[in-house]
């Protein structure tokens, strides 16, 4: 009998129009409306929202680690696969800090005058880590 207890976790980062990263990793961190969440092999069965955060997925056998943020949306864990579904990912590397920061600056005038605008404050504010952490 093979020893499976080194297999990784499967997981897979998926946006509403496309899957976004899919592979093995060793761990996942991600935000949830409860707070932060790590998840490792033989993890428990879970199901939670997530909010405008980051995710990091750290590649299994190696020193890599995917940085997206994400505007909210669910994790699911259950058999050693992760699934990670939000309307709008984006990935670290692919974010324009300074774009983000003007995006950021626009969200913060608008507080006040329109419900969406903290949430638009927090998206920017999740951009920003990602791109940040992913340089």
């Amino acid at each position: 009998m093979a020893d499976t207890t080194s297999e990784p976790l499967h997981v897979e980062l998926v946006a509403a129009d496309r899957t976004v990263w899919s592979g093995s990793a060793a761990m996942v961190i991600a935000r949830t409306v409860e707070g932060d969440v790590g998840v490792l092999r033989d993890h428990a069965p879970m199901l939670s929202l997530l909010t405008e955060a980051v995710v990091e997925i750290q590649v299994a056998d190696t020193n890599d680690v995917v940085v997206a943020a994400v505007d909210g949306g669910f994790i699911s864990v259950a058999n050693n696969r992760v699934s990670i579904l939000s309307e709008h990912v984006e990935l670290g590397e692919e974010i324009h800090v300074e774009q983000a920061k003007a995006e950021l600056e626009e969200a913060r005038g608008l507080i006040g005058a329109n419900n969406e605008a903290e949430q638009r404050v927090r998206h920017a504010e999740a951009r920003i880590r990602a791109a940040e952490k992913a340089s």
